[in-house]
Formats: C-alpha cells, structure tokens, sequence
C-alpha cells in the first residue's frame, strides 16, 4: 500500500491484516526525546535603537534602520478598546458566582468625584486600606464614560513609576505593538490624549505626580490613594477627597447583604461592636460576614457539611467545634472579629490554606489561578481563589489579586511564615520553568510580574544550596527577564536584572553576571542614562573577557560603541576598565646565518666581499646618555633582549656569529663585549686600505684570535707601513699577549672563554687565566685626542651610531666566510680617553 495514501486500513477496518502497534519497552520513556526549543528571541523598537532581545547571548542593540522604524501610531478601535480592558480587569473566580455588595453610604462622595472630573479637574481619593476606593473606582468610571473623547481608561499604580503610567496610557491608547517610544515621541502623544484616566493604588506624589500631570494636559485623572502617600504639590492643583469608614446603620446593613440573611439581636449587637473596634471600615463587615456564613454552616449539622464538602479537608486540630456534637456555635469574640484572618483560614479547604501560605511567603502577592494546581499540588486548587474571594482575605488590584489589607500581619502572628523559604524555592523553580516555556507569551509573564518578582526578591539574599546549581533565583531571573523585556515592562526587567546580578554574585557565577551587566547596560542605554550603560557594558565585557566569551565581547563592543557615539565622549584607545590586557611575549629564535639583524632596517646588508667599508657619522645624530650610563636604540633593545639571548647561548656558538647590538657602560661587568665570536674579524687601517690582520667578529673589545691591528710597528717604528710584521693565523683558541689590550695598567686583563657564552650579570670566570699581566698600551698608537674623523670618545660612541662593516676570513682559515654588522662598543677594561671606534 501506498503509505502516502490514506484508506481505511490505516486505522485498521481494511486491508489483510490490521497493524500491530510495536511492543513497548516498559524502560522506554512515553515521550521522546525531542530536541531543545529554540531560543525565544523578539524584536522591537525603543526610541531610535532596534533591540533584539536575545536570552542566550545578551540582548543586541543597534540603530534602527529607516525601513525597521514604525509609522505614526493610530488610536485603537472599540473593540480592541474594549479587549484591552477586559485584559486590566483581574480574573473571575472559578466556582459559584460571588454576590456584588452594594455600594453603601457613598453617595455624596461619588457626585463629587463625577463633578470634579466633569469639570477637567483631576481628583485624588484618600482612604486607608479596606475603605472600599476600588469599589468607589468602578462605579466612578462608569458614571465617566461619555465624558471624554477617549473615555476612560483604567490603569494600576500599584508598584508603578510615573514613566511607567505613561508608557501604559500610550499603549492603553495607541496601536503601537513591540514599539517603545522615546521621551520626546512618547511626550508627543500621551499630549494629544484626552481621556478620564483612573489611576488605583498610586503609590507617589509630589514632583513624579507633577510630571504625569504636566505630560497630559488633555486628561482628568482619578487617583486612589493611602494616606502614606506623599501629598500632591500645592501648584498641581489635584484635589483630595477623603474616604471616611461606615457609620454604624450602614455598616449592619452591609453586613446583612454580606450574610445574607437579617440579623439576629445577639449578631446585631456584636456588630455594633465591631464597628466601634474597626473605626467603620467596610472591609471588617465584609471579614465579618465571612465568619457568621461559617458559623450558619458549622451549625447546619454533618449532613450539611457532606452536602457542600466545605471541611472535607480541614485537620481536626484547626476546627474548633465537631458539628456532629450538636452544641451551640458561639459568636466569635472581639478579638478574633477584629483580626478575623486566622480564624476564617482555619475553616476553608487545605488548598486554600496552601495558597495563603504562599501568599504570606511572597509577600501578599497571590499567584494566578491557573499557577495553583501546580504549587499547591491539587487539580482542584483553582477553586481555592472564590473561596479566599468570598472570605474578604484577598482583594482585587489591576489583573491580580493581593492579600487584602491587615491579613499578611495577622497570618504572619499565626504561624504562617514557618515554611516560608521552603514555598518560596518551590514557588521560583515553578515560576522559572514556566516564563522559559515557549508556549507562554511575554504579556502573560509580564501579568505575573508582582508575583515574579516577589519570589526573585525573597530567595535572591538567599544563598544557593548544594541542590542548585545554578542557584533557582539566577535561572528565575535569566528566563524572566527577557520576557519583561519583551513584554515593554521595562521597571520589572530591570529589577529582575538586579535582583538576578545580586543572586549570580552569591551563586559565584562570573557567566551570568556577566550577562546581566549586559542587560542592565542595554537597558540604561534605552533609557537615556549613558554613564550608567558605560560603567555597565565595561563590567559586562571584562567579565566575558575573563571567560574568553567573543561573541558577547563583541555584543558588549557593539553596545559600548553607541553609547560612546551618544555620549560624544569617543573610547580610549587604551584598554578600557576589566579589559584583559595582552601579556608582552619574549620569543627567542636562532641565530640567522648571516648574524644579527641591523637595528636599522634602511641599511642593507652588503655582498659577500673582502673589503671593509667604513662610514664616519655625525657628532650630531649620536643620541646622549642617560643617567646611568645606558642609551637608547640598539642598547635598549640589548637591554629588553638579555634574556632571549642568555637562552640562545648555545645556538649561537654552533651557527654563527653573535653580534651585540648595544654598548655597555664603562665598568659594567655584563658588558656583551666580553662575548667572543666565533669567526674573528679584521679592521681596516687609517694609513692604507690593506687588511693585515685576521678577521676578528667584534670591534676593538672583542678579544679573539687577533687584534683589530698589529702591535708591533716594525723596524721604522711607524705602525700602518709595508715593513709591519703579518700576524699569523693559528688555530688556537688562547689570544695571545700582544693581542691582550689593558687601559689601566693597574688593573689585570679579563681574558675570554673557549667557548663564548650568553651575557649576564656576572662574567663566566676565564677558562685559562693569563699568567702575565697585559701590556700597556704601545705609545705609539693613535692617541683618543687624535683629530681623526674616525675616532671619537668614549660618550660619543654609543650604540645609536650605525656602521656598516663587511668581514671576509682569512685566506688561510677553513671557515666560510662571514658577513655581519655590528655597533660600536667599547671593552670592559677600556676607558672613555683610549676608547677606539669599529666601523
């Protein structure tokens, strides 16, 4: 059969025989292997730059090319209007549906609010925590919603920045998906909107509040408030309406519709109580409510509680009284009504308990719904959200819910906060499997936030433990902030790049501080705050330096370029901070055949020739000494090269000639005119052209086989003449007597060794002392204050003096001949007055 077609028999109704599915191998995982999802990289556009947010490497960060820049953005239409609310409204509990209270006793303050903000004005509500400003909030809004051309537009202000409020009324606005504009774009368009802008929880005041204010001229706002919050400066001209609690008709009268039912006497006077104790706070007869529903269901008998499987799951030690025992349910005491959270905890599911747990331990912020099942380890703990919802211990702040006000401190007395590292652990490795999967969208992660961040925050001062490597709070950090990121959260990304440079820093980690320094670097870069990316970018790239990381050097180059291109400040050419510098490596090689290299590279070397050429320099181009004696040039480079050559001692006497490219100080025991070549060399003459003399290797120092001249002048007593004796060439490697010069006849002549070795501090003692002690100097030679061009003194002849000289052996050695190129030095033992150029 065709197994491109498709028929009957593939599902085993045709054909001659249905097929067998393969045996299973019971060691053979369900699932295959299946290979790594790639990396989730997104694209977008802040201000003038293209950013590729890349999670594996580091973020990129360019130019934006003309064609990648956006168009002018277009305000949304009433659906994708009406999609984007429902997105900021937080979700529905699972379950029965929750009764809406009424709004009680808040008449005169919502006229009030709708008149100011009909009028233009821009009004704050100011009341403490559980007064009822949301609900206040909603039905504000919808009393507002004809009253602007942009109606009206809900935003959260819990944990959020002015620039933040401004980038979520833009995008609240305007379609402008994965674009970030700058200051002055965003300016630009926030101006032109006009909307009844209703800001919850707003968490700052003062200058911050004036600049949102001063952005959005066209807008009303209506701001929610705790009195903690700093007050609006007195120029911002925003008004306060304060949020008084109930009176004590209108707090029975809620606690009614939060029961259900018509109080009895014995309840009525206890609300009464209550309301004195709670300063008429709605919330409290909400909690209160919550309680008497318990005690009606505590009394209503066994049967009634399998019925509705409310205490299925409650431990005997949390329920106070058995309901089979048919004993009266006593109210709950004044006490326990005040700060009713541990006792409403008590009576509900473990799943609900579970999740107030995780609550307390990260900080208030109550996970999603659909994250329950998975930390609390039930199927059914979704459900466990209506129930806290029902029991007034969470409230509703933007698309989440938070712990409500006063339980995290009641929980926290309770015992709550027992097993609060261990909830955080698992809460963050939950958190960072699930922002790294590739099916969950950056908005979705950037909904999550609060609860996000609140678990980096808690396990970040945590150390790693011997199980996490990487530490859990590095990998939360790493897969949540290129979300963020993604999602044009910016104030979360960068507390989660924080928050993951301090856990990297205690997990010891130098790769992932290296890459969120990265991040905070491009981040600071978006924003504008150059000094701070360079500082970054610098730290990022010397850590990738150390780590020999190239392709997010090259990230960080890339990165560090921009901001020096923003900035006008251009890079150093010097190696920047944490920049791994380059070790400086001595390489030694072996001798060419021709000898040394000349220092100067515009003279060449002549052919193999026996003439010697020697050229006179200028006084005028000799560099001077230093202090102590050694110049600069050739010197220098002996200088840096002792040790090359103290390695290459060998090879030096096997291949050729060892020329020194320096001149020593006078009396410097190291001198490298104390090393002998191997082939001598001969000097030409200033009275003739002819070459009386072997070839010696060095100049006047160089003591070898023969002098640079004859010693004796011959019979007519005038060195230089036809009648001077010829020395003879022997093979003894011994100078001999005549050859041996002494400028100080005091001090005894340093013969050299046989075999010639690598300069260094202290000379080699002599293999065969002379037994006699050197002659002095024969009078009759050229004296050092003699006028001739050739002969200097013993200053000027320093290795910046180039010469040339071309050496041929002597006609009857056997050795091949030898062309080199040496400077002028000057022996050990020889004084500046009777110092003798070689040229």
């Amino acid at each position: 059969m065709d197994p491109n077609r498709t028929g009957p028999e593939e599902y085993g109704h045709g054909g001659d025989a249905p097929r067998q599915r393969p045996p299973r191998e019971s060691l053979t995982s369900d699932f295959g292997q299946h290979a790594p999802a790639p990396a989730r990289t997104v694209q977008l556009v802040s201000g003038d730059f293209l950013l590729t947010v890349n999670p594996v490497d580091g973020s990129e960060i360019e130019p934006c090319p003309p064609a990648e820049r956006p168009a002018r953005p277009g305000r949304l239409t009433e659906p994708e209007r009406a999609e984007v609310e429902r997105a900021a409204a937080p979700p529905v509990p699972p379950g029965p549906a929750q009764p809406s209270l009424p709004l009680l006793a808040r008449q005169d303050e919502r006229e009030t609010l709708v008149r100011l903000l009909a009028r233009g004005r821009s009004v704050r509500l100011v009341g403490p925590g559980g007064s009822g400003r949301t609900r206040l909030l909603d039905v504000v809004a919808e009393d507002c919603a004809d009253l602007a051309p942009d109606g009206v537009v809900r935003l959260n202000g819990h944990r959020r920045t002015a620039d933040d409020l401004l980038h979520d009324l833009f995008h609240a606005v305007f379609d402008a998906p994965l674009h970030r504009p700058d200051r002055d774009e965003l300016l630009e368009s926030v101006g032109e909107i006009g909307a009844v802008v209703v800001v919850d929880d707003l968490e700052f005041g003062g200058v911050p509040l004036d600049e949102l204010l001063d952005a959005t001229p066209e807008c009303a706002f209506l701001f929610s408030a705790t009195p903690d919050v700093a007050d609006p400066s007195a120029d911002s001209g925003v008004e306060d309406v304060e949020l008084p609690g109930l009176d004590r008709a209108a707090g029975l009268d809620l606690l009614g519709h939060a029961v259900g039912r018509t109080l009895t006497d014995e309840e009525a006077t206890w609300a009464g109580d209550l309301w004195f104790e709670s300063e008429g706070l709605p919330l409290r007869f909400v909690q209160a409510g919550a309680l008497l529903r318990q005690r009606d269901r505590l009394r209503a008998g066994t049967s009634a509680v399998d019925e509705f499987g409310v205490f299925e799951d409650v431990r005997p030690d949390e329920a106070p009284y058995d309901p089979a025992d048919g004993d009266e349910v006593p109210l709950p005491s004044l006490g326990e009504a005040a700060a009713p959270a541990p006792l409403l905890a008590s009576r509900l599911s473990a799943s609900a308990r579970a999740t107030l747990r995780f609550a307390v331990a990260l900080g208030g912020e109550v996970p999603h719904q659909a994250h329950l099942p998975a930390l609390v380890g039930d199927t059914h703990a979704d459900a466990a959200l209506g129930e806290l919802v029902s029991c007034g211990l969470v409230s509703p702040v933007g698309a989440r819910h938070r712990l409500a006000a006063g339980v995290p401190a009641q929980l926290e007395a309770a015992g709550y906060t027992d097993d609060a590292d261990t909830r955080i652990r698992e809460a963050a490795q939950h958190y960072a499997w699930w922002t790294g999967h590739p099916s969950v969208t950056p908005e979705r992660v950037c909904a999550e936030s609060d609860a996000i961040l609140a678990a980096l925050t808690a396990l970040s001062p945590l150390a790693a433990g011997a199980a996490d490597e990487p530490s859990t709070a590095v990998q939360l950090a790493r897969t949540a902030a290129p979300a963020f990121a993604a999602g044009l959260h910016w104030s979360a990304w960068e507390r989660a790049l924080r928050a993951g440079a301090e856990a990297a820093r205690i997990a010891g980690d130098v790769g992932e501080q290296a890459y969120f320094h990265h991040e905070l670097g491009i981040h600071a870069l978006c924003a504008g705050q150059l000094d701070r990316a360079r500082a970054e970018l610098e730290a990022s790239i010397g850590l990738r330096g150390a780590l020999s990381d190239k392709r997010g050097t090259v990230a960080g180059r890339r990165a560090l370029a921009l901001v020096a291109d923003r900035s006008g400040v251009p890079l150093s050419i010097a190696p920047t901070a944490a920049e791994e510098v380059p070790e400086a490596h001595v390489e030694e090689s072996a001798s060419p055949p021709r000898g040394v290299p000349m220092a100067f590279p515009d003279l060449q070397p002549p052919a193999d020739t026996g003439l010697v050429v020697s050229r006179a320099v200028p006084a005028a181009t000799v560099p001077q000494q230093t202090k102590d004696g050694v110049g600069g040039g050739v010197k220098g480079l002996a200088k840096r090269n002792l040790v090359a050559a103290g390695a290459g001692a060998l090879l030096v006497a096997v291949l050729g000639t060892v020329v020194t490219l320096g001149a020593t100080s006078g009396n410097d025991p190291a001198s490298p005119s104390e090393n002998v070549g191997v082939n001598p060399s001969a000097s030409q003459g200033l009275d003739d052209g002819s070459l009386d003399a072997d070839p010696a290797a060095g100049n006047k120092g160089d003591t070898g086989k023969a002098t640079s001249r004859p010693s004796d002048p011959g019979p007519d007593g005038t060195p230089g003449t036809a009648d001077d004796p010829t020395p003879t060439a022997t093979g003894s490697d011994e100078p001999s007597d005549d050859e041996t010069r002494t400028e100080e006849p005091d001090e005894p002549t340093k013969t050299p060794s046989k075999t010639p070795s690598g300069p260094s501090k202290s000379p080699k003692p002599p293999t065969e002392p002379d037994p006699e002690p050197s002659e002095p100097e024969d009078p009759t030679d050229e004296s050092p204050t003699s006028e001739s061009p050739t002969e200097t003194e013993g200053p000027t002849t320093q290795p910046g003096e180039p010469s040339t000289s071309v050496t041929a052996s002597d006609t009857a050695s056997s050795a091949p001949v030898e062309t080199s190129t040496t400077a002028t030095q000057s022996t050990d033992q020889a004084s500046p007055d009777d110092t003798e150029t070689m040229i």
